[in-house]
């Protein structure tokens, strides 16, 4: 006989107070993610050192327009707050000092895949449109190209393009601000 079973979804607020308690330590990886906290894996070189790239690439094409956010949280609601690897946010005075960037303040978000390449395809990227990130970039190292999804839905993104080697791209809040596709992928 089959029994059903209910999951059980934690907020935003639960998830704080299971770090303040202990039972997520500050070195976990991990993310809440539609209710779940998800494990992400170990970062690999590859994945960092493309995470730096893009951050200094972006820290000078950009300058004070936007803040350059590294592996920070963002709040989707009440039951999600993913850990993007690059965000390029809104300028704020207080740098999100009175609480983390929410979908709005996304001018682009960057996901960098070696390992987590089909989940930030099938789970974050679906996220991120249903919440109205505006703009998301997958960067996958293992095919060395990078897929752009802009205009957000609720089912997902309308326009999807893929960049490879050779190419150049910019963000849609920074047109005049393009990258080589070579520059990301190092």
């Amino acid at each position: 006989m089959a029994v059903a079973l209910n999951r059980r979804q934690f907020t935003v607020a639960e998830y704080y107070r299971m770090g303040e308690a202990g039972i997520l330590g500050e070195d976990d990886r991990v993310e809440l993610i539609e209710g779940e906290i998800v494990e992400m894996p170990p970062i690999g070189s590859r994945h960092a050192s493309c995470v730096k790239r893009t951050h200094q690439l972006f820290a000078r094409a950009i300058g004070d327009a936007a803040i350059v956010s590294v592996q920070d949280p963002l709040r989707l609601g009440d039951l999600s707050e993913p850990v993007p690897d690059v965000m390029l946010l809104r300028p704020r005075a207080d740098f999100y000092a009175a609480g983390h960037p929410a979908a709005y303040d996304v001018l682009l978000l960057i996901e960098v895949s070696d390992t987590t390449l089909t989940y930030d395809q099938s789970v974050k990227a679906p996220l991120y449109a249903r919440h109205g990130v505006s703009e998301v970039w997958i960067v996958d190292l293992d095919r060395a190209i990078v897929t752009v999804h802009r205009d957000p839905a609720p089912n997902g993104y309308r326009v999807t393009e893929t960049r490879r080697r050779g190419d150049r791209l910019a963000p849609s809040a920074f047109p005049d601000s393009h990258c080589a596709v070579d520059d990301l992928l190092g």
